[in-house]
């Protein structure tokens, strides 16, 4: 009986060490390939009409950096990829309400979308850091390490991240 006990006082420390720690114990796939599945948080957070715009536009208009924020644009330019160090596709996007941001999406953590065009629109979740030409936006993509939250692009129906 005391066996017992402590094995299952044993396995309930081990889940809670896990959950502090934040393993993920349900084995779900973070591989190279686009999803069609926007986790359920995000998609609720905010929705895609202006309140996502209005947030970045607040974000410009305040100068602030490492703002998490979700919207759609149009795409104005592509940009030749950054590969010094971590490879990163840019494009610059214009929202709605005017302002245009550059997007930085590193693909090295997340498949590059290889069918972009110009006037696409692309909707995002990431985070937002000021400059004064409209700010950047990045982090569109899983952490590896768990430790920022996730974030994405959708293109034509399909999730990069």
């Amino acid at each position: 009986m005391t066996n017992k006990k402590n094995l299952s006082i044993g396995g309930v420390i081990i889940l809670l060490i896990a959950a502090y720690f934040g393993l993920d114990l349900s084995g779900h796939n973070q591989g190279q390939s686009p999803s069609s599945t926007i986790p359920a948080a995000q998609r609720n957070e905010t929705t895609l009409s202006n309140n996502g715009v209005d947030t970045v536009k607040a974000a410009y208009e305040q100068r602030q950096s490492n703002v998490q924020v979700q919207g759609s644009g149009r795409v104005k330019a592509i940009l030749r990829d950054d590969n010094d160090g971590s490879r990163h596709q840019k494009f610059i996007l214009v929202l709605k309400n005017g302002l245009s941001i550059l997007v930085a999406h590193n693909i090295d953590l997340a498949p590059k979308i290889s069918n972009l065009n110009k006037g696409d629109i692309v909707e995002f979740y990431g985070e937002y850091e000021y400059n004064p030409k409209g700010g950047v936006l990045h982090w569109t993509h899983h952490d590896p390490q768990g430790r920022h939250e996730s974030g994405w692009l959708k293109h034509d129906g399909q999730i990069y991240q």
